[in-house]
């Protein structure tokens, strides 16, 4: 079966304008977006550059644009997907070279809110820091984050203002506030009680839709808003 791809090019080193190529390949039906570029680059155009790893949905590597929507195309189906496929790098990052984008700035961002457990008592010497399965919980679909960008890309706000932390960072540092052991939300309030950060998200959503893992950057915003108020109450 053949499928036909419009994938975004572009080299900086060439002073070439960022255009598009098509390609027709064959393909199986069992392909994803990924297994489709790696045809490309393996027996077509081995120029062609873009980030993959795992091919299962870990590592957050492969994450681009598929017909205007941000995927994990190592996930997204070929048989999925209609009509020609155009592939382009996430929104907004600054691209090094076709499909690859520049993600420095990025993690970044995920520094700066410090994304560890910060606890002053000394841990237990023969075990680990227990924690109950309901405070467990609370940080249920904050962890599963791949840092893939999809999120950030998506973020009206971020487009606006690239200085924002975004979705992703601001999810990971939920992670850690909302963990019942951690003690670190004074070393962080700085940065997320900023004009960057918790107040710049604009609740739209497209966080949400975006996310690859079905995880809501929204709602661990609206819960890091709600741990400021209380703790300045």
């Amino acid at each position: 079966m053949e499928r036909t791809l419009r994938v975004f090019r572009f080299n900086p080193e060439t002073g070439q304008e960022p255009h598009y190529d098509t390609f027709t390949i064959e393909v199986e039906d069992s392909w994803t977006v990924l297994d489709a570029l790696n045809e490309i680059k393996w027996h077509h155009d081995g120029s062609l550059s873009y980030r993959r790893s795992c091919r299962h949905g870990i590592c957050g590597s492969c994450a681009m644009m598929v017909n205007g929507k941000n995927e994990a195309t190592c996930e997204k189906p070929l048989s999925a997907l209609k009509g020609t496929i155009t592939v382009e790098p996430l929104k907004s990052f600054p691209v090094i070279k076709d499909l690859m984008v520049d993600q420095e700035d990025f993690f970044e961002k995920l520094r700066l809110v410090k994304p560890w457990l910060i606890n002053h008592k000394a841990p237990p010497t023969d075990k680990e820091r227990l924690q109950s399965p309901e405070d467990r919980k609370i940080i249920d679909g904050t962890w599963e984050c791949i840092l893939c960008g999809a999120c950030t890309s998506s973020c009206p706000a971020f487009w606006d203002n690239q200085g924002f932390l975004g979705p992703a960072a601001l999810l990971k540092a939920f992670r850690y506030v909302g963990d019942t052991r951690d003690e670190g939300l004074d070393e962080r309030v700085g940065i997320l009680d900023s004009k960057i950060g918790v107040w710049r998200c604009h609740t739209i959503f497209n966080c949400v839709e975006a996310c690859p893992k079905s995880l809501n950057p929204t709602a661990a915003i609206v819960k890091l808003r709600r741990r400021l108020i209380q703790e300045k109450l």
